[in-house]
């Protein structure tokens, strides 16, 4: 069972939330919290799966209680849920620690998607933003960038076929599908 910890300032969008993945037979929500330090403190207490949680928090700001829970050591893993369209929230939410960054707007079905693979290890970051944030990745790479490092050089074919899978921003069981190999050859 997946247990989740739901972090909004905004009742209705708590029980929203709440309603939807109490719909699921394997997720659980086991606490609210309503504030960027109140997220802090549950995370600790209740040590959720998974935290959703906007990128905006009342009293503590949310970078800095996703900062906190990432640094914590826990297995908590953060997915953001949020109004926020800006390249600048996304990219300081997974700077931050976040393993998940999703928009308010988008369908039930890519919200517990997320879940699952945030909880699983995996990253999840809405269609449009990853678009966004890969144009903007290679918007900042220069030319020298492009020579690739020692440690790229020692990876085999097959690494780098995966690495460029997981740079695409595919799962693990999209990436073991494509090159026709094992999830679990994928995650090692």
């Amino acid at each position: 069972m997946t247990t989740v910890l739901i972090q909004d300032d905004q009742t209705l969008q708590r029980v929203g939330l709440r309603i939807l993945i109490e719909a699921q037979p394997d997720l659980t929500v086991i606490g609210e919290a309503t504030t960027g330090a109140e997220v802090v403190r549950k995370t600790a207490e209740l040590r959720p799966n998974v935290v959703l949680m906007d990128v905006r928090t009342p009293e503590a700001e949310g970078i800095e209680a996703i900062c906190h829970i990432a640094e914590s050591g826990g297995l908590s893993r953060v997915m953001v849920v949020t109004t926020f369209d800006l390249d600048e929230y996304t990219s300081a939410a997974l700077r931050a620690g976040a393993s998940g960054f999703l928009l308010k707007d988008a369908r039930p079905e890519e919200l517990i998607a997320g879940i699952h693979a945030v909880a699983a290890g995996d990253a999840f970051i809405s269609g449009g933003l990853t678009r966004r944030l890969l144009d903007a990745f290679r918007e900042q790479t220069s030319d020298a960038a492009l020579v690739p490092e020692p440690e790229l050089i020692a990876l085999t074919e097959r690494e780098r076929d995966v690495l460029l899978g997981i740079a695409s921003g595919w799962t693990n069981a999209e990436i073991g599908e494509r090159l026709f190999i094992a999830e679990t050859t994928v995650k090692s």
